[in-house]
């Protein structure tokens, strides 16, 4: 029987996580994975079965490496800005 992941543990994966989902430069990619990750993370933090949060947390580290490589394609080819994301160099209206 494997051991549970201490919190601590847990804790680093969620946030690595979290910046390589933050990483991506498409703003739809970014936002889908930076709710996936914390609607995972909330059902492994609210898991009480040792072999279940095993089971988990394995499955969030493979799932996190899959993750960082995409991250790095969708970086490569990344495309245009869309209209929703904050663009800093769009004058605003009282810009003169």
């Amino acid at each position: 029987m494997t051991t549970p992941p201490t919190p601590r543990a847990v804790l680093s994966l969620y946030a690595s996580t979290l910046r390589t989902a933050r990483s991506f430069s498409s703003y739809n990619f970014r936002n889908y994975f930076l709710w996936r990750t914390k609607d995972t993370f909330r059902s492994i933090q609210a898991e009480q079965d040792p072999a279940k949060l095993s089971l988990a947390y394995n499955e969030a580290v493979k799932e996190l490496a899959v993750l960082r490589r995409s991250a790095v394609v969708n970086q490569l080819y990344g495309g245009w800005r869309l209209a929703v994301e904050e663009q800093s160099d769009v004058r605003t209206r009282g810009d003169t």
